[in-house]
């Protein structure tokens, strides 16, 4: 049993209607259909607020990304579509295992508000707990064991110090060596049904929003507690996968898929 973690609190305004949350769009340069499919969701959605809660990125190896000349490319379109998105809306975003070295310079340029995970957000009178739901894997002991090390300053600062070639090559051997996973048939692990209620109770709140295991569904834990799974995004793939997860004023919650 771990100590579930306290969670950082957000409240949301009051003239807010609607709020959307996507994860695990693992945007890249080869993937033009996804990229598309996102850039007119963010102008087109009548959300007050979307949440992107970890994984937008396939990869993210550093904001200087963004002043690398051709080789930030695809990065600093996906940082035009942010920060227009974010002229008309409030964006927040979470850390996901794949671009956990998202920054602070990317997000001031981009309109974005960092979100410590887990955080829980006060909307319709109540609490919502929302995380990207890498952490809550317990069975996958070695990547937790990996996100232990990764996510510490000293990493931190060692690996951005390295050159920008040097980072991208890792990030490519790194991908590699998930793909690989995935192709063995291992795919995802899944969120450990026990920590998410011992979260839940933890942040007084009924209702976890989380991404990360690609496995979108409700899931009853018992207590009158909920555990609600967002979609990843994959518009290249047969069928196309793309969907978002909309609150309402009434709390409801409701899944819309993406064109």
């Amino acid at each position: 049993m771990t100590t579930a973690p306290p969670p950082f609190e957000l409240r949301a305004p009051a003239g807010w209607r609607h709020i959307d949350f996507i994860s695990d769009l693992h945007l890249q340069a080869g993937d033009a259909a996804t990229f598309k499919a996102w850039r007119r969701y963010l102008a087109a959605t009548p959300a007050d607020a979307v949440f992107l809660l970890g994984d937008l990125f396939e990869v993210w190896t550093g904001d200087d990304i963004l002043d690398a000349g051709e080789a930030g490319t695809f990065e600093t379109a996906c940082a035009e579509v942010l920060a227009g998105a974010a002229r008309s809306r409030a964006l927040f975003f979470m850390h996901g295992n794949r671009d956990f070295l998202v920054g602070a310079g990317f997000a001031q340029r981009c309109g974005l508000t960092l979100l410590p995970d887990p955080t829980a957000l006060i909307f319709a009178g109540r609490r919502w707990l929302l995380s990207h739901g890498d952490a809550l894997c317990l069975d996958d002991t070695d990547y937790l064991a990996f996100r232990a090390q990764v996510r510490t300053p000293e990493w931190t600062n060692a690996f951005l110090a390295k050159p920008l070639a040097e980072r991208q090559a890792i990030a490519r051997a790194i991908r590699g060596q998930s793909e690989a996973r995935k192709r063995s048939g291992e795919g995802y692990a899944e969120a450990d049904a026990a920590e998410a209620a011992r979260w839940l109770r933890r942040a007084d709140a009924p209702v976890l929003i989380h991404g990360h295991t690609h496995r979108p569904a409700d899931h009853d834990l018992g207590d009158g507690l909920t555990r609600v799974v967002l979609s990843d995004w994959d518009l290249a793939d047969t069928p196309p996968r793309a969907q978002v997860l909309r609150l309402d004023t009434s709390g409801q919650h409701h899944r819309l898929p993406v064109a």
